[in-house]
């Protein structure tokens, strides 16, 4: 269920992204799928050995974006809808990130060709993922 979790504690990544970039890339690899459960706050903290207001931090962030829900009864589930469309709220967010990386991999020398390349293969690996 949640085997492609790999918590980093050397990482200056908080483990809180750690687990929310993990649960976003897992879905959009479709190794988790619509309305499939995810592990309670406590058990996936106690399986990785962290903090459970750690994994709450990634849990509520993930629900606030749309990517899981949280219920009393059923616990936690991948959104069953699937994730909401991208909107003009989303590519704001999707360029704000973007920005301060194209500017240092152009203060590292990369090209436009060289970025946009890097781009490719990474969203063709998630492509590649969810079609086996």
């Amino acid at each position: 269920m949640y085997v492609f979790l790999t918590i980093d504690l050397e990482s200056a990544k908080p483990i809180y992204t750690q687990i929310k970039q993990q649960i976003i890339a897992g879905i959009a690899r479709k190794e988790l799928v619509p309305g499939e459960a995810l592990p309670s706050v406590r058990s996936l903290a106690a399986d990785l050995g962290i903090n459970l207001h750690t994994v709450n931090k990634a849990y509520q962030q993930l629900k606030q974006e749309g990517f899981i829900l949280i219920h009393r009864q059923k616990g936690v589930v991948v959104h069953p809808q699937g994730v909401v469309q991208a909107d003009d709220i989303y590519f704001q967010k999707l360029q704000d990130a973007l920005e301060p990386m194209i500017a240092e991999s152009i203060c590292h020398g990369v090209t436009k060709d060289e970025f946009l390349t890097q781009c490719k293969n990474i969203f063709s690996s998630f492509e590649k993922r969810s079609d086996t």
